[in-house]
């Protein structure tokens, strides 16, 4: 049987960047279902929601984006109900201030982790191809642009770039401009669509919902291809 060629430091710290993605892993999933299942369940009675919020003051507004901090890093647990739900329970502009800060906040998290653990963490929530179908970004001289702009067009995988960007080189505060700055526009048309439900003001609510739906199919169309050509671009 074939030894392992490693120094015994080198085996040592392998096996304990292995223990320590299994512990995330294992992690993840505890959040996902006692966390994440009952948050989303929370913001899909809104009425409650703004009630508990109310009640809780400025502790209402911390819980909330420690509750969207675990939804960037646990990246299986869907953000836009939680965007909703702020924008009906904080109104736009606090609930688009707060989205905005649980998304620095979790995005700075996930960045120095992927760092720590490189692809092995990355593949904890996403497939060996979809890592790949981002490696054009690697070769492109317009790298923070085309991020920039995969992040600002609805629609496009947002979590996986988020991952993805730790695998790069780029600065960790130019990541975290990008990311806050560029995610705006998808944060806004959620706390906006939250907000009117909140006012009751359903038609515009669904005016909003249904425009950013048709302009996400739109973004992920466009990503597509671009990606597409990326790749033919290297063969």
């Amino acid at each position: 049987m074939k030894r392992s060629s490693l120094p015994p430091e080198d085996r040592r710290k392998r096996w304990l960047a292995i223990g320590s993605i299994v512990i995330f892993i294992l992690l993840s999933a505890v959040v996902a279902w006692f966390v994440g299942r009952p948050m989303l369940r929370f913001v899909d009675q809104p009425d409650r929601f703004r009630q508990w919020v109310d009640s809780h003051g400025l502790w209402g507004g911390l819980a909330f984006v420690g509750m969207m901090v675990v939804q960037v890093v646990v990246a299986i647990i869907p953000g836009e109900p939680l965007e909703i739900g702020a924008g009906y329970a904080f109104g736009f502009w606090k609930g688009t201030l707060l989205c905005l800060i649980a998304i620095a906040i979790g995005s700075a998290l996930v960045f120095l982790l992927v760092r720590k653990f490189g692809t092995m963490l990355v593949e904890v929530f996403f497939s060996r191809e979809k890592i790949q179908s981002l490696r054009f970004l690697h070769q492109s001289r317009k790298r923070d642009i085309l991020i920039f702009l995969i992040l600002f067009i609805p629609g496009t995988p947002k979590d996986l770039l988020s991952y993805f960007a730790g695998l790069t080189d780029i600065p960790l505060g130019r990541w975290l401009l990008i990311a806050t700055v560029a995610r705006i526009p998808s944060v806004v048309t959620s706390t906006v669509g939250g907000n009117a439900i909140g006012e009751e003001n359903y038609l515009f609510a669904i005016l909003v919902f249904a425009g950013t739906l048709a302009i996400s199919g739109l973004g992920l169309l466009i990503y597509n291809r671009l990606s597409r050509r990326k790749d033919h671009s290297k063969e």
